[in-house]
């Protein structure tokens, strides 16, 4: 099955039924299905190969949505980029992939400006709002690219309401994500149409996602995590109401009961934001469940959203961009395992391995290693970085993903995240497990976030800094954080750093920066 097949399948089950909510717009299955097969056919008409990478630069939005569906339709690839990314790693991006084709707005057109000359596959721009001066249909401009209004595409002698020809198979590439790049340039990780499905089929057996969801989406479209959001309301022919961003939290929560919202996917600092309001006031009787991924919530965090929402079912997820999803926690294992992010999803199989690659018994720390049809295909023309990640798995021609995190299994399957294995810290010849000494300050009343480093330090190889974010505007003390430390760690772990914040940097997806506090001293 093609992804684009999530759209046609939905659209002929559900004709009339509401596929995407966008601010004042609400597109039904068979309009968003128009739309796209539209988009589709002006691509194509206007140069669009099969395979080629077509870029979306735009915020969440309808045109965004639009686009996704109908660069698939085309046979192209799609790349979503943030549209926080700046010029010198959206150049970066476009160069990298070679692309043929951005779709923007007015707004990122001086960001995207800066970087055609030097970007010489780029052929078409689309622009959402496109001022007449920009360029005429078929015109040249903009050194020298064609550029065409978004209307304009969907309109005219292209306006074909019908799919066109299937022009891929199911191993062909349907999206390229690149990560975040927090050291170095990001690499474009290739994910085929196998690989998107399969995820998006696991993810939404676990979450019993139906026709009758109604997903809010305040995540990014360029994030993984909020791109799956739009996939699987698509496939299981439910409504997704896509928001720009979390920016401020009542209005997103008057939406979430005016819309009569069943799912609600957050990560931490959204969920931090939460659980310092007084929800009582808000009828949250159509919330089936809450969501994690893209960093551990703390436990403490967890149990109180348990008390908060308690008939609310709360999954706890892990997982990574080079295949998507790995492991979910059964609501029913939440208030008995909740420092675990669960065994691994349905169709995948997960082990732990030593230095050597050799598996280990439950109870030890290794690496974790994922088998599945999820896993991606590589690194973008990046055999070096794709090698130390795809490695041969235990049957004969197969590759299995090397994570680059640490965890322990217990007895059962459940799995619980240590840490990234650079991120580990080596203070007074003792392993520091930055997690543990997080999760520690998490459980101290008055702390709303806090993230934990290591500092060079010649006597001590490296001192444990601790950058705390207080909850409320009497906070906490250095020597309440200390004592607390002091109780409930071993002598080695207990910070000698300790630094209030007002916030902690942040990411594209969301995750705090460990690099930015680092480079901060």
């Amino acid at each position: 099955m093609l992804l684009e097949g999530f759209l046609e399948n939905s659209a002929e089950l559900y004709p009339d039924k509401t596929a995407l909510v966008c601010g004042d717009v609400r597109l039904s299955y068979r309009e968003l299905e128009k739309q796209a097969n539209r988009f589709a056919h002006g691509l194509i008409g206007r140069g669009v190969e099969r395979g080629d990478r077509v870029t979306v630069y735009l915020d969440n939005s309808v045109e965004a949505c639009v686009s996704i569906w109908g660069i698939l339709k085309a046979g192209a690839v799609f790349m979503m980029v943030n549209p926080t990314t700046k010029t010198d790693k959206l150049r970066f991006v476009l160069r990298n992939a070679r692309a043929s084709t951005v779709i923007t707005d007015v707004m990122k057109m001086p960001r995207l400006s800066a970087c055609l000359a030097e970007t010489p596959h780029l052929r078409l721009i689309v622009g959402v709002g496109m001022p007449a001066d920009w360029a005429s249909e078929g015109g040249e401009g903009l050194s020298g690219k064609t550029a065409v209004d978004f209307e304009r595409a969907l309109t005219g002698e292209a306006a074909n309401t019908k799919p066109p020809p299937k022009r891929n198979i199911d191993i062909d590439l349907a999206a390229l994500v690149y990560t975040s790049g927090s050291t170095g340039n990001p690499k474009g990780v290739m994910l085929t149409h196998l690989n998107m499905v399969s995820a998006a089929t696991s993810i939404t057996t676990y979450l019993r996602n139906t026709g009758d969801d109604v997903i809010l989406n305040v995540l990014p479209l360029a994030f993984d995590y909020g791109l799956y959001q739009l996939l699987m309301s698509v496939k299981v022919g439910g409504t997704l109401v896509l928001e720009r961003s979390f920016g401020f939290a009542r209005p997103i929560l008057r939406k979430l009961i005016q819309e009569k919202v069943t799912g609600f996917p957050v990560v931490p600092t959204m969920l931090a934001m939460l659980l310092q309001m007084d929800l009582s006031g808000y009828d949250f009787n159509n919330l089936r469940y809450v969501s994690n991924t893209g960093a551990a919530l703390p436990t403490d965090h967890i149990k109180k959203l348990r008390a908060m929402l308690p008939n609310v079912d709360v999954f706890a997820m892990y997982g990574l961009t080079e295949c998507k999803r790995v492991s979910y926690l059964p609501p029913d294992q939440i208030d008995i395992r909740p420092g675990s992010v669960g065994r691994g999803m349905p169709n995948i199989e997960v082990y732990i391995i030593d230095n050597e690659g050799r598996r280990v018994p439950a109870g030890v720390i290794g690496e974790l290693v994922v088998r599945g049809s999820n896993v991606m295909k590589g690194y973008w023309e990046n055999p070096e970085a794709t090698a130390k990640r795809l490695k041969p798995g235990p049957l004969p021609n197969e590759m299995v993903l090397y994570t680059g995190d640490l965890f322990r299994m217990d007895d059962e399957g459940y799995l619980y995240f240590i840490g990234r294995r650079d991120d580990m810290i080596k203070s007074r010849g003792e392993k520091v497990i930055p997690l543990e000494v997080e999760n520690v300050l998490h459980s101290l009343p008055g702390v709303s976030e806090a993230a934990v480093i290591g500092v060079t330090d010649p006597v001590f190889g490296k001192k444990i800094k601790a950058f705390v974010v207080p909850s409320n505007v009497d906070g906490v003390s250095v020597n309440q954080v200390l004592r607390h430390c002091a109780e409930n760690l071993e002598d080695f772990m207990v910070p000698q750093i300790i630094e209030f914040r007002d916030s902690l940097p942040r990411g594209e997806t969301g995750k705090v920066d460990k690099l930015a506090l680092a480079q901060e001293g």
